[in-house]
Protein backbone atom coordinates (compact mmCIF):
# COMPACT_ATOMS: atom_id res chain seq x y z
CA UNK A 1 0.00 0.00 0.00
CA UNK A 2 2.14 2.53 -1.41
CA UNK A 3 1.69 6.59 -1.28
CA UNK A 4 1.17 6.87 -4.99
CA UNK A 5 2.70 10.38 -6.31
CA UNK A 6 1.68 11.69 -9.81
CA UNK A 7 4.82 13.58 -11.28
CA UNK A 8 4.32 15.76 -14.19
CA UNK A 9 7.12 16.16 -17.12
CA UNK A 10 7.93 18.98 -19.17
CA UNK A 11 10.44 18.29 -21.91
CA UNK A 12 11.42 14.80 -20.83
CA UNK A 13 12.16 15.89 -17.27
CA UNK A 14 10.42 15.94 -14.07
CA UNK A 15 9.00 19.43 -12.82
CA UNK A 16 10.55 21.04 -9.81
CA UNK A 17 7.55 21.07 -7.86
CA UNK A 18 6.75 17.74 -8.58
CA UNK A 19 10.14 16.63 -6.85
CA UNK A 20 8.68 18.52 -4.23
CA UNK A 21 5.60 16.69 -4.44
CA UNK A 22 7.34 13.43 -4.43
CA UNK A 23 9.57 14.06 -1.84
CA UNK A 24 6.73 15.02 0.21
CA UNK A 25 4.80 11.86 -0.78
CA UNK A 26 8.04 9.79 0.53
CA UNK A 27 7.90 11.34 3.94
CA UNK A 28 4.30 10.69 4.04
CA UNK A 29 5.54 7.28 3.43
CA UNK A 30 7.83 6.97 6.35
CA UNK A 31 5.33 8.10 8.40
CA UNK A 32 3.16 5.29 7.49
CA UNK A 33 5.99 2.70 7.20
CA UNK A 34 5.33 2.07 3.38
CA UNK A 35 6.90 3.02 0.21
CA UNK A 36 6.87 5.89 -2.51
CA UNK A 37 5.89 5.70 -5.74
CA UNK A 38 5.75 7.96 -8.84
CA UNK A 39 3.74 7.83 -11.48
CA UNK A 40 4.63 9.60 -14.33
CA UNK A 41 3.06 10.04 -18.26
CA UNK A 42 4.41 11.08 -21.12
CA UNK A 43 7.70 10.90 -22.95
CA UNK A 44 10.71 10.59 -20.59
CA UNK A 45 14.46 8.71 -20.42
CA UNK A 46 14.69 6.23 -17.78
CA UNK A 47 17.73 8.45 -16.45
CA UNK A 48 15.30 11.08 -15.40
CA UNK A 49 13.14 8.75 -14.18
CA UNK A 50 15.15 6.60 -12.04
CA UNK A 51 16.65 9.99 -11.01
CA UNK A 52 13.38 10.58 -8.77
CA UNK A 53 14.78 7.96 -6.65
CA UNK A 54 16.81 11.31 -5.35
CA UNK A 55 13.88 12.20 -3.39
CA UNK A 56 12.31 9.43 -2.42
CA UNK A 57 10.77 7.45 -5.13
CA UNK A 58 11.38 3.69 -4.39
CA UNK A 59 9.59 2.89 -7.86
CA UNK A 60 8.76 5.09 -10.83
CA UNK A 61 5.51 3.62 -12.81
CA UNK A 62 6.03 4.85 -16.47
CA UNK A 63 2.70 5.30 -18.60
CA UNK A 64 3.69 6.05 -22.01
CA UNK A 65 1.16 5.42 -23.98
CA UNK A 66 1.10 7.95 -27.71
CA UNK A 67 -2.64 8.80 -27.09
CA UNK A 68 -1.75 10.42 -23.73
CA UNK A 69 1.16 13.02 -24.86
CA UNK A 70 -1.24 15.71 -25.73
CA UNK A 71 -2.28 16.21 -22.01
CA UNK A 72 -5.68 14.97 -22.03
CA UNK A 73 -7.50 15.47 -18.67
CA UNK A 74 -9.80 12.51 -18.87
CA UNK A 75 -7.29 10.14 -19.99
CA UNK A 76 -5.17 11.08 -17.48
CA UNK A 77 -7.30 10.47 -14.48
CA UNK A 78 -7.76 7.27 -15.89
CA UNK A 79 -4.47 6.03 -15.74
CA UNK A 80 -4.05 7.86 -11.92
CA UNK A 81 -7.15 5.75 -10.87
CA UNK A 82 -5.33 2.74 -12.69
CA UNK A 83 -2.25 3.43 -10.98
CA UNK A 84 -4.02 3.97 -7.48
CA UNK A 85 -5.57 0.22 -7.81
CA UNK A 86 -2.00 -1.43 -9.13
CA UNK A 87 -0.79 0.20 -5.78
CA UNK A 88 -3.50 -0.11 -3.37
CA UNK A 89 -2.48 3.35 -2.15
CA UNK A 90 -4.85 5.03 0.33
CA UNK A 91 -2.78 8.90 -0.12
CA UNK A 92 -1.98 9.80 -3.26
CA UNK A 93 0.02 13.31 -3.48
CA UNK A 94 0.93 15.46 -6.64
CA UNK A 95 1.87 19.37 -7.40
CA UNK A 96 -0.76 21.87 -7.43
CA UNK A 97 -0.94 23.17 -10.76
CA UNK A 98 -4.00 23.44 -13.43
CA UNK A 99 -3.06 19.88 -14.30
CA UNK A 100 -2.84 19.10 -11.57
CA UNK A 101 -6.44 20.16 -9.84
CA UNK A 102 -8.28 19.15 -13.18
CA UNK A 103 -7.11 15.64 -12.71
CA UNK A 104 -7.34 15.24 -9.17
CA UNK A 105 -10.61 17.03 -8.93
CA UNK A 106 -11.88 13.49 -11.37
CA UNK A 107 -9.87 10.80 -9.45
CA UNK A 108 -11.97 12.43 -6.29
CA UNK A 109 -15.10 11.62 -7.74
CA UNK A 110 -14.42 8.52 -8.91
CA UNK A 111 -13.43 7.28 -6.14
CA UNK A 112 -15.29 9.35 -3.54
CA UNK A 113 -11.43 10.34 -1.87
CA UNK A 114 -11.12 13.39 0.07
CA UNK A 115 -9.13 16.33 -1.47
CA UNK A 116 -7.24 18.92 -0.06
CA UNK A 117 -5.06 21.65 -1.97
CA UNK A 118 -2.54 23.98 -1.36
CA UNK A 119 -1.01 21.74 1.64
CA UNK A 120 2.01 23.14 3.59
CA UNK A 121 3.02 20.46 5.71
CA UNK A 122 3.51 17.11 6.60
CA UNK A 123 0.56 15.98 8.11
CA UNK A 124 -0.65 15.27 11.59
CA UNK A 125 -1.12 11.46 11.61
CA UNK A 126 -2.08 11.38 15.55
CA UNK A 127 -5.87 10.20 15.95
CA UNK A 128 -6.46 10.42 12.27
CA UNK A 129 -5.58 12.29 8.92
CA UNK A 130 -5.30 16.12 9.41
CA UNK A 131 -3.16 18.48 6.89
CA UNK A 132 -2.32 22.44 7.52
CA UNK A 133 -3.10 24.31 4.01
CA UNK A 134 -3.05 27.55 2.24
CA UNK A 135 -6.72 29.71 2.33
CA UNK A 136 -7.38 33.23 1.58
CA UNK A 137 -4.62 33.67 -1.27
CA UNK A 138 -1.77 32.63 1.46
CA UNK A 139 -2.85 35.24 4.33
CA UNK A 140 -4.71 32.14 6.39
CA UNK A 141 -3.89 28.62 7.32
CA UNK A 142 -6.82 25.96 8.25
CA UNK A 143 -6.30 22.45 9.33
CA UNK A 144 -8.23 19.94 7.98
CA UNK A 145 -9.31 16.52 9.27
CA UNK A 146 -9.70 13.88 6.20
CA UNK A 147 -11.78 10.99 6.21
CA UNK A 148 -11.97 9.51 3.22
CA UNK A 149 -10.43 5.94 2.54
CA UNK A 150 -8.30 7.63 -0.22
CA UNK A 151 -6.92 11.15 0.17
CA UNK A 152 -5.54 13.13 -2.09
CA UNK A 153 -3.26 16.08 -1.62
CA UNK A 154 -2.27 18.71 -3.68
CA UNK A 155 0.75 20.62 -2.25
CA UNK A 156 1.13 24.37 -2.57
CA UNK A 157 4.61 25.13 -4.73
CA UNK A 158 7.65 25.54 -3.33
CA UNK A 159 6.29 25.07 0.42
CA UNK A 160 8.35 21.53 0.49
CA UNK A 161 12.00 22.31 2.07
CA UNK A 162 13.36 19.02 0.01
CA UNK A 163 16.33 17.12 1.04
CA UNK A 164 17.66 15.68 -2.11
CA UNK A 165 19.59 11.57 -1.61
CA UNK A 166 21.49 9.85 -3.81
CA UNK A 167 19.01 6.64 -4.37
CA UNK A 168 18.31 5.27 -8.23
CA UNK A 169 14.08 4.62 -8.37
CA UNK A 170 13.47 1.26 -10.06
CA UNK A 171 11.19 1.73 -13.21
CA UNK A 172 8.26 0.00 -14.59
CA UNK A 173 6.57 0.35 -17.85
CA UNK A 174 2.64 0.89 -16.92
CA UNK A 175 -0.02 0.15 -19.38
CA UNK A 176 -3.30 0.43 -17.81
CA UNK A 177 -6.21 -0.20 -19.90
CA UNK A 178 -8.09 2.95 -21.77
CA UNK A 179 -11.24 2.90 -23.82
CA UNK A 180 -12.73 5.23 -26.55
CA UNK A 181 -14.12 7.30 -23.67
CA UNK A 182 -11.27 8.52 -21.66
CA UNK A 183 -10.67 10.73 -25.11
CA UNK A 184 -13.90 11.48 -25.32
CA UNK A 185 -12.76 15.23 -25.32
CA UNK A 186 -10.24 15.52 -28.07
CA UNK A 187 -6.93 18.12 -27.84
CA UNK A 188 -7.05 19.74 -31.19
CA UNK A 189 -3.65 21.66 -30.19
CA UNK A 190 -1.44 23.07 -27.33
CA UNK A 191 0.43 26.60 -27.34
CA UNK A 192 3.40 26.38 -24.81
CA UNK A 193 5.14 29.81 -23.24
CA UNK A 194 8.37 30.30 -25.42
CA UNK A 195 10.65 31.35 -22.09
CA UNK A 196 13.64 29.01 -21.12
CA UNK A 197 12.46 29.49 -17.80
CA UNK A 198 8.68 28.05 -16.71
CA UNK A 199 7.14 31.05 -15.17
CA UNK A 200 5.12 28.48 -12.46
CA UNK A 201 8.23 26.46 -11.83
CA UNK A 202 10.75 29.19 -11.38
CA UNK A 203 13.11 30.27 -8.00
CA UNK A 204 13.65 33.27 -9.30
CA UNK A 205 10.99 35.93 -10.71
CA UNK A 206 11.99 39.74 -12.56
CA UNK A 207 8.56 41.23 -12.88
CA UNK A 208 7.49 44.66 -14.29
CA UNK A 209 4.59 46.96 -14.56
CA UNK A 210 3.33 50.10 -16.75
CA UNK A 211 6.34 52.12 -14.75
CA UNK A 212 8.05 50.75 -17.67
CA UNK A 213 6.04 53.02 -20.30
CA UNK A 214 5.84 50.85 -23.00
CA UNK A 215 7.37 47.86 -24.51
CA UNK A 216 10.17 49.04 -26.00
CA UNK A 217 11.55 49.92 -22.58
CA UNK A 218 11.23 46.20 -21.27
CA UNK A 219 15.23 45.34 -22.31
CA UNK A 220 16.08 46.44 -19.21
CA UNK A 221 13.87 44.18 -17.31
CA UNK A 222 15.41 40.97 -19.48
CA UNK A 223 19.02 42.14 -18.57
CA UNK A 224 18.08 41.86 -15.14
CA UNK A 225 16.52 38.11 -15.71
CA UNK A 226 19.46 36.67 -17.46
CA UNK A 227 22.16 38.25 -15.24
CA UNK A 228 19.73 36.43 -12.02
CA UNK A 229 18.94 33.43 -14.61
CA UNK A 230 15.24 34.20 -13.78
CA UNK A 231 11.80 33.89 -15.64
CA UNK A 232 10.23 37.55 -16.43
CA UNK A 233 6.34 38.27 -15.83
CA UNK A 234 4.11 41.01 -16.09
CA UNK A 235 1.22 42.92 -13.93
CA UNK A 236 -2.34 42.29 -15.75
CA UNK A 237 -2.66 45.80 -17.34
CA UNK A 238 1.03 45.61 -19.33
CA UNK A 239 -0.74 42.00 -20.91
CA UNK A 240 -3.92 44.01 -21.46
CA UNK A 241 -2.12 46.38 -23.38
CA UNK A 242 -0.40 43.80 -25.49
CA UNK A 243 3.05 45.07 -24.04
CA UNK A 244 3.95 41.32 -22.88
CA UNK A 245 2.29 37.71 -23.62
CA UNK A 246 -0.77 37.07 -21.41
CA UNK A 247 1.24 34.09 -20.41
CA UNK A 248 3.54 35.99 -18.16
CA UNK A 249 0.61 37.71 -16.63
CA UNK A 250 1.09 36.60 -12.65
CA UNK A 251 -2.14 37.73 -10.45
CA UNK A 252 -5.43 36.69 -9.33
CA UNK A 253 -6.70 36.53 -12.63
CA UNK A 254 -3.40 35.24 -14.26
CA UNK A 255 -0.18 32.21 -13.18
CA UNK A 256 -0.17 32.18 -9.22
CA UNK A 257 3.31 32.27 -8.33
CA UNK A 258 5.67 31.19 -5.18
CA UNK A 259 9.44 31.82 -6.25
CA UNK A 260 12.15 32.01 -3.60
CA UNK A 261 12.88 35.77 -5.04
CA UNK A 262 10.24 38.03 -6.54
CA UNK A 263 11.57 41.31 -7.79
CA UNK A 264 8.81 43.92 -8.72
CA UNK A 265 9.59 46.74 -10.99
CA UNK A 266 7.81 49.77 -11.54
CA UNK A 267 4.19 47.76 -10.02
CA UNK A 268 1.83 49.31 -7.52
CA UNK A 269 0.74 46.32 -6.02
CA UNK A 270 -2.79 46.31 -6.36
CA UNK A 271 -4.52 43.64 -4.17
CA UNK A 272 -5.35 41.06 -7.20
CA UNK A 273 -1.81 41.21 -8.57
CA UNK A 274 -0.45 40.28 -4.73
CA UNK A 275 -2.81 37.77 -4.45
CA UNK A 276 -0.74 35.90 -7.34
CA UNK A 277 2.49 36.62 -5.78
CA UNK A 278 2.22 36.62 -2.03
CA UNK A 279 3.37 33.20 -1.51
CA UNK A 280 6.79 33.82 -2.45
CA UNK A 281 9.47 33.68 -0.24
CA UNK A 282 10.72 37.14 -0.42
CA UNK A 283 9.60 40.19 -2.15
CA UNK A 284 11.48 43.14 -3.33
CA UNK A 285 10.08 46.52 -4.63
CA UNK A 286 11.06 49.10 -6.67
CA UNK A 287 9.02 51.51 -7.35
CA UNK A 288 9.57 55.92 -7.70
CA UNK A 289 6.24 56.32 -5.64
CA UNK A 290 6.86 55.79 -1.61
CA UNK A 291 3.64 55.62 -0.82
CA UNK A 292 2.73 52.81 -3.53
CA UNK A 293 0.70 49.60 -2.10
CA UNK A 294 3.21 47.16 -3.01
CA UNK A 295 6.02 48.53 -0.10
CA UNK A 296 3.35 47.47 2.44
CA UNK A 297 3.99 43.69 1.22
CA UNK A 298 7.96 43.67 0.23
CA UNK A 299 10.62 42.14 2.52
CA UNK A 300 12.88 44.91 0.45
CA UNK A 301 12.15 48.25 -0.70
CA UNK A 302 13.88 50.50 -3.29
CA UNK A 303 12.28 53.86 -3.84
CA UNK A 304 13.85 54.86 -7.11
CA UNK A 305 13.49 55.13 -10.59
CA UNK A 306 13.17 51.73 -12.87
CA UNK A 307 14.98 52.91 -15.33
CA UNK A 308 17.92 54.05 -12.75
CA UNK A 309 17.68 51.10 -10.67
CA UNK A 310 17.53 48.26 -12.96
CA UNK A 311 20.23 49.12 -14.74
CA UNK A 312 22.86 49.80 -11.62
CA UNK A 313 21.38 46.12 -10.17
CA UNK A 314 22.19 44.68 -13.03
CA UNK A 315 25.84 45.66 -13.40
CA UNK A 316 26.33 44.81 -10.20
CA UNK A 317 24.89 41.19 -10.22
CA UNK A 318 27.55 40.35 -13.43
CA UNK A 319 30.25 42.22 -11.05
CA UNK A 320 29.57 39.67 -8.25
CA UNK A 321 29.44 37.38 -10.88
Amino acid sequence: MSVLILAEIDNGAIKKSSLEAIYYGSEVAKMKGTTATALVIGSASAGDLAAAGNFGAAKVLHANDARLAQGNIMAYADVLVSAIQHESSDVVVLAKSSLGDAVAARVSGKLKASIVSNVTELPDLSGGFKVKRSIYTGKAFAHVEMKGDCKILAIKKNAVLVSEGTATANVEVFSPALNDASFGVKVTGTHKASSSISLPEADLVVSAGRGLKGPENWGIVEDLANALGAATACSKPVSDLDWRPHHEHVGQTGIKVAPNLYIACGISGAIQHLAGVNSSKVIVVINKDPEAPFFKAADYGIVGDVFEVLPKLTKAIQALK
